[in-house]
């Protein structure tokens, strides 16, 4: 599908400003892709296939410029055009992707969506700090809380098989992430009180995706189920680092802190997600299925080893570890890209 170039483009730009930013070869060495490493691997790779999907259930032609304007903003900001062009494509993205939501809630409204428009709502905010030359890191609250919500959102939506979730614990779900989004406003602009909410709030939505995502009671199975389930808990508990180091230390814009709580975000939550969700979201978009093999266990293990590995790096001040950690992580995207790559092709 043509509107996945943009966002494979993204992450291969993305992954090549991760490996300047460790110190290590890279194809492409430009400070420019290096400066752009967090805006291309949100908005212009897991922002655009994750709203793509979106766009697919919608099933309004429109709404494919959701993806579209995000993928080729985060693009354009490394053309010689000036940066306000691809920041204002990544703000209209966003847009359209409130009036996706708006189409898919008036067909079937549920606190799943609303939870999943708090998160598009986050990461317009974010844009429109980014807008007024805010720095990357006072933009680091809304474009977590996008990516959060949007996921949380989307598990809530499959949690509705689960016994245990009710009217109550909906509310609950959508309390939480509300608090989330107040959180992540304030943080910016009022960062001492700002950041412990945020890490509360967060601690929070975790606790309860624990409590009512059926991943719980599926990581007992085999196959197909128990990859996704290990997948999504293994998301959960990144999410912790992050929590704890906000609660604890608040706004870090530098340092261990800082670099554990981003990745432990971007990488260890998200990707892990979409390592989950990639076998139920990719035959949607796609139309092909993407069958389940023991193979994509490999690409899961590796995220996670590379993860503890660059954080242990990171905490111990052993630069050679940090960067081993970092291409783990990069060669686990990158594999994993190829294995579904593969599967789908084969089938």
């Amino acid at each position: 599908m043509v509107f996945l170039i943009p966002g494979g483009l993204a992450l291969l730009l993305g992954l090549d400003a991760a490996l300047l930013l460790l110190g290590v070869w890279a194809p492409l060495s430009f400070a420019r892709v290096a400066e752009l490493h967090a805006p291309l691997m949100v908005f212009g790779f897991v922002g655009t296939f994750i709203v793509l999907e979106r766009a697919v259930a919608a099933r309004r032609a429109w709404g494919y410029s959701s993806p579209l304007l995000l993928g080729l903003g985060s693009l354009i900001l490394l053309s010689p055009l000036p940066d306000a062009v691809g920041k204002s494509m990544i703000g209209l993205g966003f847009l359209a992707l409130l009036g996706v939501y708006v189409v898919i809630r008036r067909r079937s409204p549920a606190a799943a969506i609303d939870i999943q428009i708090l998160g598009a709502v986050s990461g317009l905010a974010a844009v429109i700090l980014w807008l007024s030359n805010a720095q990357i890191s006072a933009m680091v609250p809304g474009m977590a809380v996008f990516l959060i919500l949007t996921i949380a959102g989307e598990r809530l939506e499959l949690a509705r098989i689960s016994p245990q979730l009710d009217a109550r614990a909906e509310r609950l779900g959508l309390a939480a992430s509300l608090l989330l989004v107040v959180a992540a406003a304030i943080a910016p602009l009022w960062p001492a009180a700002g950041y412990p909410l945020l890490g509360a709030a967060l601690a929070l939505l975790v606790v309860w995706l624990f409590r009512y995502d059926v991943a719980t009671r599926l990581v007992n199975t085999t196959g197909l189920p128990r990859y996704m389930a290990v997948c999504l808990l293994a998301g959960y508990v990144w999410l912790l680092v992050p929590a704890g180091i906000w609660i604890v230390a608040g706004r870090v814009e530098s340092g261990p802190g800082y670099d554990a709580a981003l990745h432990a975000v971007f990488l260890g939550f998200v990707m892990s997600m979409i390592m989950a969700h990639a076998p139920v979201i990719l035959p949607a978009v796609l139309g092909r299925p993407l069958p389940y093999r023991p193979a994509l266990w490999a690409p899961l293990v590796l995220l996670q080893a590379g993860l503890a590995v660059r954080f242990g790096g990171a905490l111990t001040g052993a630069t050679g570890l940090w960067q081993v950690g970092g291409v783990l992580t990069v060669l686990a995207m990158l594999g994993f890209m190829v294995t579904a790559f593969v599967l789908v092709v084969r089938r």
